[in-house]
């Protein structure tokens, strides 16, 4: 069985002022889920004690969730009742930890990159979201279909609220049931969305984590942004197409000016 814990990064409204929405995945095998949930965990827990050693400040794990926008702005940390008291070398440590879990579980991601200003008048937010999630999920899919083709994946999100729970879980129903609208079936993906709440799970802070890399760096029309350039490498890469292309990278639509980026990507 795969984990593929789900996160977005951007905002599904059209009228937004900002361009790019993105839905990211991280893949984790099973049997890998402990030791890389232990492994942040515990330096959570460390980092607590000292605070209530040297701050008297009490935490729960519940209160340690990480996000890209509180670990970017200065005015969320300062709300943060985890982040708040850290200091920088302490937050770009845990920072680094998440990501050094990519590379050492053998994680595989896969992003969907939507350029809200290409889209047809008919799109709105939901149907955004309904393409976004159905690209993403063809291409875990055919991940899942040619490197793992005994085992079966579950998509992991993080709870939202119960109208957009059942309406994410309407679209993915109408997908395992039929086909997607590129003719493809869901043979490895099970069941419906596993809705966690993203405060305990690392690997939806994770995959926030991520989310974020690739919409900053399709947002800046930068391909060199660090934090991006590390992640690339684990994005999902079929051996049967051409060399060079990236299939867990998809910009929707084919008609973005920003498709002409991946062939910079190095």
């Amino acid at each position: 069985m795969y984990f593929f814990y789900v996160d977005e990064s951007g905002d599904r409204g059209l009228a937004s002022p900002d361009p790019i929405y993105v839905l990211t995945a991280i893949g984790l095998y099973e049997n890998r889920w402990h030791k890389f949930y232990r492994h942040i965990t515990n330096i959570k827990r460390n980092l607590m004690v000292k605070l209530h050693k040297n701050k008297h400040v009490k935490l729960q794990l519940v209160d340690c969730e990480i996000k890209s926008r509180w670990i970017r702005d200065p005015r969320e940390r300062a709300k943060h009742p985890f982040l708040s008291h850290l200091s920088a070398k302490e937050i770009e440590e845990l920072v680094g930890n998440y990501y050094s879990q990519i590379n050492y579980h053998y994680i595989t991601i896969i992003a969907i990159i939507i350029d809200k200003s290409k889209l047809d008048h008919y799109f709105d937010s939901y149907k955004l979201h309904r393409k976004a999630w159905e690209l993403l999920c063809e291409r875990v899919e055919n991940f899942m279909n040619e490197y793992h083709g005994r085992h079966n994946a579950i998509m992991i999100c993080d709870d939202m609220n119960k109208n957009e729970n059942i309406s994410l879980a309407m679209k993915h129903s109408y997908f395992i049931e039929t086909y997607t609208s590129s003719g493809l079936q869901l043979k490895h993906i099970i069941e419906m969305p596993l809705f966690v709440r993203s405060e305990l799970s690392e690997g939806v802070q994770l995959a926030d984590l991520c989310a974020y890399n690739f919409q900053r760096a399709f947002r800046d029309k930068n391909m060199d942004y660090s934090f991006f350039k590390m992640i690339v490498p684990n994005l999902y890469s079929s051996q049967t197409t051409e060399l060079g292309k990236i299939d867990g990278l998809k910009i929707f639509p084919d008609s973005s000016e920003l498709v002409n980026l991946l062939k910079t990507i190095k």
